[in-house]
């Protein structure tokens, strides 16, 4: 009992620490899961927007986190070093969905705006459901904004995430909010003078 409370009161980083010398599934990997379950199910529902894909795709990161348990240098926070493998795991299970898949969105998205412009004509109330607009983005760019702004991300934890600068990240998101300003112009995304 005594090992299992102070099992739980370690942070992440020593947890992921006490995982990788485990060698199995041990407590300290199982604790990691319990904490991070609803994190990564949150972020794999918010990019792929089915909750049947986002199970599957949850249950794929944990696979590739204890897979890859060993890999985790502390480089960064252990949950950065999480959202991105949930985001890349993710990237590849939308990628994975096929072009038909993909056409099929795209054709259902131009018919939900082309409705949309009519209603919008009948009615000014009526307004584009917010994950319709945001697939109109490619994945990458997608899943940026989601971490951003539903996740709360900063743009440090972005690069770290998204393996790139966070000037490259910052321009990937204000490239993003201005597609969808310009395809969406009565939204108003706002500006892009944010620097967190």
């Amino acid at each position: 009992m005594d090992a299992l409370l102070d099992i739980s009161e370690l942070s992440d980083e020593q947890l992921a620490a006490e995982a990788a010398r485990e060698g199995s599934d041990g407590p300290a990997f199982l604790t990691l899961v319990e904490r991070f379950r609803p994190q990564v199910w949150r972020v794999c529902y918010r990019l792929l927007s089915n909750v049947d894909d986002a199970n599957d795709a949850a249950q794929e990161v944990f696979v590739r986190l204890f897979l890859n348990r060993n890999k985790f240098k502390g480089h960064s926070k252990y949950s950065t070093w999480v959202h991105g493998l949930a985001v890349r795991t993710c990237l590849q299970v939308r990628r994975g969905r096929g072009r038909r898949q993909r056409r099929e969105t795209h054709v259902a998205v131009q018919a939900t705006r082309e409705q949309d412009e009519k209603r919008r004509e009948a009615s000014a109330e009526n307004v584009m459901d917010l994950m319709q607009m945001l697939d109109t983005l490619d994945d990458e760019d997608r899943a940026m904004l989601i971490m951003k702004y539903s996740e709360g991300q900063s743009y440090d934890e972005l690069a770290k995430t998204f393996e790139m600068s966070v000037s490259a990240c910052k321009m990937r998101v204000s490239r993003a909010r201005g597609l969808l300003r310009q395809r969406f112009p009565e939204h108003g995304f706002g500006s892009d003078d944010e620097s967190k």
